[in-house]
C-alpha cells in the first residue's frame, strides 16, 4: 500500500523510517521476529543502499554487483524491507506480511536458496563475518585472475551488517584475523553497536574494546558516534572505507536498539519479541508515523525505487565494458562466462583417469586427483587448516594466495577450521570458484556449524578430511574420530564418502564436482590402502555396490574406506570353507540411499539376512543395513595411542575377526 506523500519529514527521514515500520508491522503480524535491529540499523543501511551499494533489482545475479551480507541475521527483516523498497521482484509487499510463515519469501533467517537478493544464508552468529571474507577473497581472486589494464570487469565490494553477537563468536575472530592477514581492501564491515543481547546489556559478558581488536587484526576501523541520526557520518565513514585499498574495513556505529520506541528501545525486551500493540502504537506516535500497517508513504517509495534504473544503467555500462572486453581478450571472456555460470569444462573427468591406477594411502591419492584436477578446472582452489602436508592438498607448480598474489589457488586458512568452511560457503556463493579446505575429520567437529550451512546453502564445496580412522595411530584418542562420521551422516544434503582405494577415490572426487549442489565430505586413509580387484568407479557414484559376488550368497559383508579390503579378504577364507559370501563396498550411505528400490535390493536382497557391516568407526546407523540378524564390526569407544596396525587390532578390524563375527552370524 502507498501512501501520499508527507509533509512533515524530511525524505531521509521518511525513508529509513519506511525500513522501521514495515520491519516493526511484519514481526508484529507474524507475533514472531526480531524489531530492534531493524529499527536501530534502518539509517546505515539506508545510506549503505541509497549511496553506495552497486546492484540492480531487476536482476539480482548481475555478476558485477556488491555483494551485501547481514550477518546479524535474525533482523532479516531489515534486509527484507530494503530488498522490497528497493524493487526486487522476489519480495513483493504480500510477502512482507507472509514474514516467517509457511512457503513464504521472508523465512525467519536470511536463505540464499529462498530469496532472490540475499547472498548469503545467515542466522548462526558470526557466519557471516566469516562469508563477507569468503566474498572479498573470490572478488580478489578473480579481478587478479582476468582483470587486463583498461578492462576491469571484476571490481564490485562487500558489505556487511553484524552486530555485538557476531563479534563475540570466534569464528568471527577467525574470519576477521585471516581476512586483516590478507588486506582484503574491498571487504567494509559495519557494526551495528547498540550494546544489547538476548540476555541483556553486553556488559554482563562483553566488555572489550572491538575496534581495538580489529585494529589489531590489521583493519582499518572508524567511528560514528550518532548512528541514529547522523547519515553524514556514516556516509563519511563509507568513502573513508572505500578510500583505504590495503586493509579491510570496520566501521563501529553506535545506535539504539529498537530506536523510536518510548518504553522498549536499548532493552534486551525489543531484541527478538514483538513490540505489542501498544508499544507500536507509542513508537508510531513517537515517530511521527501517521501512517496504517505496511503503508508506504509515495515520496519515500520513489527515492527507494531509484535503485531500479541506477542498478540498470550500472548493469548497461558494465555489459559495455564487458563487450569491449571480449573482444579483446575472447579466450578469457568465454572461460569467465563459463565459471561465473557454474558450468564445468567438458570432459574434466577424464584428467582423473591416470589417479585409478595408483596405489597407497587414499590421502596421497586424494592429492594426485587435486593435482590432476587443478590444469582442467581452474576455478578449484583452496588449501588446509595449516595441514598441508598432512592432508596433502598442496597443488604442485601454483602460487599461494596471499596479498599481492591474489592469483594464487594454494590457500593458507590457518588453524581456523570454523571459518574455513564459513570462508568456502562464501567463495563458493560468490560464483567463479570450487573451492576445497581440508583438516584432519576429527576436527570437523570444529567447523560443523559451516558444513551444515553448506549443506542448507546448497553449494557445492569440498571438506578434505585425512586421518579417517584409530588407524592414524600414535596421536592416540583425541586425534582418532570415532563418532565423526556417523554424526555427519545426519546432516541434511551433505554427501559423506569414505572410498576404499584408487579407484573409489576418482569416482568420489568425481561425485563431489558433478555435485553443485550439495557439498561433499571426503574421508581418506592415512595408512597404505589395497586396489582392489572389483572397486570401480561408476559403482561408487551409487553409494554403494558389489565388489565381490557368487550366486545366491548367504552371507553378505558391508564395508566403507579401509575396511573394504578385511571384507575381501575373509570372504577369500569363508569361501574357500564352501560359504557363499557377498562383499559390498558402500562409500556413501547417502549416494546409495537415493538408487531405486529395484537397485538396492540387487545389491543387499532383503531375503538375505545375515550380515556383517565392517568401518573403523561408530555402530551408530549400521544396523539400518545389517538388519536384526547381522553384526556390526565398529567402535563405540574412544581410541587409544599406540602405532596405529596395533590400535586397529585391538577394537578388531583383522580378518580373524571379521572371519569369525560372520560364522557366528552364519550359526
Amino acid at each position: 500500500m502507498v501512501a501520499a506523500p508527507s509533509k512533515t519529514q524530511n525524505l531521509e527521514t521518511l525513508c529509513i523510517n519506511s525500513i522501521r515500520f514495515l520491519s516493526i508491522d511484519a514481526v508484529e503480524k507474524a507475533k514472531s521476529g526480531h524489531p530492534g535491529l531493524p529499527m536501530g540499523a534502518a539509517p546505515m543501511a539506508f545510506v549503505l543502499f541509497d549511496q553506495f551499494l552497486k546492484f540492480n533489482p531487476k536482476n539480482p545475479k548481475w555478476v558485477d554487483r556488491d555483494r551485501f551480507v547481514l550477518s546479524a541475521g535474525h533482523g532479516c527483516m531489515l534486509q527484507y524491507s530494503l530488498l522490497h523498497l528497493t524493487g526486487y521482484d522476489s519480495v513483493p509487499l504480500d510477502q512482507i506480511k507472509q514474514f516467517r510463515q509457511l512457503g513464504s519469501a521472508t523465512p525467519g533467517h536470511p536463505e540464499n536458496f529462498e530469496t532472490a537478493g540475499v547472498e548469503v544464508t545467515t542466522g548462526p552468529l558470526g557466519q557471516g563475518v566469516g562469508n563477507g571474507v569468503g566474498l572479498a577473497i573470490a572478488e580478489a581472486h578473480l579481478a587478479a585472475r582476468f582483470n587486463k589494464p583498461g578492462h576491469e570487469i571484476v571490481d564490485h565490494y562487500t558489505y556487511v551488517i553484524l552486530g555485538d553477537g557476531c563479534n563475540m563468536e570466534g569464528i568471527a575472530s577467525e574470519a576477521a584475523s585471516l581476512g586483516g592477514h590478507l588486506k582484503l581492501g574491498k571487504l567494509i564491515m559495519m557494526y551495528d553497536s547498540n550494546s544489547i543481547s538476548i540476555d541483556g546489556s553486553t556488559d554482563l559478558a562483553f566488555t572489550e574494546n572491538v575496534g581495538m581488536r580489529y585494529e589489531a587484526y590489521g583493519w582499518h576501523v572508524t567511528y560514528v558516534a550518532d548512528g541514529n541520526e547522523d547519515l553524514d557520518a556514516i556516509a563519511k565513514a563509507l568513502e573513508a572505507a572505500k578510500a583505504v585499498k590495503d586493509k579491510p574495513s570496520l566501521i563501529v556505529v553506535t545506535t539504539t536498539i529498537g530506536f523510536g520506541s518510548p518504553k522498549k528501545a536499548g532493552t534486551a525486551g525489543v531484541h527478538g519479541a514483538a513490540l505489542g500493540t501498544d508499544e507500536v502504537a507509542a513508537t508510531r506516535a513517537n515517530l511521527g508515523w501517521d501512517y496504517a500497517p505496511f503503508e508506504i508513504p509515495e515520496d519515500a517509495l520513489a527515492r527507494f525505487r531509484q535503485a531500479i534504473d541506477k542498478g540498470a544503467k550500472a548493469e548497461a555500462e558494465w555489459n559495455v565494458k564487458f563487450a569491449a572486453y571480449k573482444a579483446a581478450y575472447p579466450t578469457e571472456a568465454a572461460e569467465y562466462s563459463r565459471i561465473m555460470a557454474g558450468e564445468l569444462p567438458e570432459g574434466w573427468e577424464k584428467a582423473l583417469e591416470p589417479v585409478a591406477e595408483k596405489e597407497t594411502s587414499t590421502r596421497l591419492l586424494s592429492e594426485a586427483c587435486l593435482n590432476a584436477l587443478s590444469p582442467v578446472l581452474p576455478e578449484f582452489l583452496g588449501g588446509s587448516a595449516d595441514l598441508a602436508h598432512s592432508n596433502m592438498t598442496y597443488v604442485k607448480g601454483l602460487p599461494d594466495f596471499q596479498y599481492g598474489s591474489y592469483e594464487g589457488r594454494n590457500f593458507r586458512f590457518g588453524v581456523r577450521e570454523h571459518a574455513m568452511g564459513a570462508i568456502m560457503n562464501g567463495m563458493i556463493l560468490h560464483g567463479g570458484t570450487i573451492p576445497y579446505g581440508a583438516t584432519f575429520l576429527v576436527f570437523a567437529d570444529y567447523m560443523r556449524g559451516a558444513i551444515r550451512l553448506s549443506a542448507l546453502s546448497e553449494v557445492g564445496v569440498l571438506y578434505i578430511m585425512t586421518h579417517d580412522s584409530v588407524m592414524l595411530g600414535e596421536d592416540g584418542p583425541t586425534h582418532q574420530p570415532v563418532e565423526t562420521l556417523a554424526s555427519l551422516r545426519v546432516i541434511p544434503n551433505l554427501l559423506v564418502l569414505r572410498p576404499a582405494d584408487a579407484k573409489e577415490t576418482v569416482g568420489t572426487y568425481q561425485v563431489a564436482i558433478a555435485n553443485r549442489k550439495r557439498p561433499s565430505l571426503m574421508a581418506f586413509t592415512r595408512q597404505n590402502v589395497k586396489n582392489l580387484a572389483g572397486t570401480s568407479i561408476e559403482g561408487t557414484k551409487k553409494g554403494g555396490y558389489i565388489v565381490v559376488d557368487v550366486p545366491n550368497p548367504e552371507l553378505i559383508f558391508i564395508a566403507t574406506g579401509s575396511e573394504v579390503a578385511l571384507a575381501v579378504d575373509a570372504a577369500a577364507i569363508l569361501t574357500a570353507e564352501g560359504k557363499a559370501v557377498r562383499v559390498v563396498s558402500m562409500p556413501s550411505m547417502e549416494l546409495y540411499n537415493e538408487q531405486s528400490d529395484a537397485y538396492k535390493e540387487s545389491v543387499l536382497p532383503v531375503a538375505v539376512k545375515k550380515r556383517v557391516s565392517v568401518e573403523a568407526g561408530s555402530t551408530f546407523g549400521w544396523h539400518k543395513y545389517v538388519g536384526s540378524e547381522g553384526e556390526v564390526i565398529g567402535m563405540d569407544s574412544f581410541g587409544i595411542s599406540a602405532p596405529g596396525p596395533i590400535g586397529y587390532a585391538k577394537f578388531g578390524f583383522t580378518v580373524d575377526n571379521v572371519v569369525a563375527t560372520a560364522r557366528k552370524v552364519l550359526g
